[in-house]
């Protein structure tokens, strides 16, 4: 499949949230720098303990970021979406990626090197302001993340997780109602809870009529339950 235009590279920075508001050259100039790459569903991106060389927007698909405990458990730390932005913290401080990235289903990203973003960051603060906004709500998100698994039970952290993704996944795809496309292992690790549990805890929501369950795919079917739940 062939690769963006440049024009089709610069309509997507025009309307991108961050680098929308540049000049025309500078629009122009990231347009013939940026890449674009293609990832398949399972797919790696980046590791942890990798360089950080590169910023990276998601035009299509959701992309998994993710680290392992010291006993090879994976922890799902968040889930980037179509229209956002992620490997900023290693750009920002030049050093190693903190987590791990794998699409999560087949995705298109737009990836840009730290070499062309950085100047763009000196010369512009109101982007650099936007760029720490979306540090400080990913920080808040991590720490709701520890507060979660401290204070709330399993079944709580489910509901609230199922919701979340049910809200993400209407807003990408408005009107869709094919469901989240997560298998209940993923589910576990962004609950912190085993596959095993999750899947009991899903089966006494589906035969209560709460959700609907099929092979990789998880349906609300009746949000005001689930969000008693919380």
């Amino acid at each position: 499949m062939p690769g963006p235009t440049h024009a089709q590279k610069r309509e997507l920075f025009e309307r991108h949230f961050l680098f929308g508001s540049l000049e025309p050259g500078e629009i122009d100039a990231l347009a013939s720098r940026a890449r674009m790459e293609r990832y398949p569903a399972g797919r790696e991106i980046f590791t942890k303990g990798s360089p950080g060389r590169t910023l990276i927007a998601v035009l299509r698909g959701s992309v998994k970021i993710s680290t392992l405990s010291p006993a090879g458990k994976e922890v799902a730390l968040n889930i980037i979406h179509a229209g956002e932005i992620f490997g900023e913290i290693a750009v920002i401080d030049g050093e190693e990626r903190t987590a791990t990235a794998e699409a999560m289903s087949e995705c298109e990203l737009l990836v840009l090197d730290r070499r062309d973003v950085m100047p763009l960051f000196e010369r512009h603060p109101e982007i650099a302001m936007m760029l720490l906004r979306i540090l400080c709500r990913r920080l808040r998100q991590t720490s709701e993340q520890v507060e979660d698994v401290l204070f709330r039970t399993l079944q709580s952290r489910l509901a609230k997780a199922l919701l979340q993704l049910n809200e993400d996944a209407a807003a990408e795809t408005p009107g869709s109602q094919s469901g989240l496309r997560l298998s209940q292992r993923e589910l576990g690790n962004l609950v912190g809870g085993s596959r095993e549990s999750v899947n009991r805890q899903l089966q006494l929501w589906h035969r209560a009529g709460l959700i609907e369950l099929e092979r990789g795919r998880v349906a609300i079917r009746d949000a005001a339950a689930i969000k008693r739940l919380l």
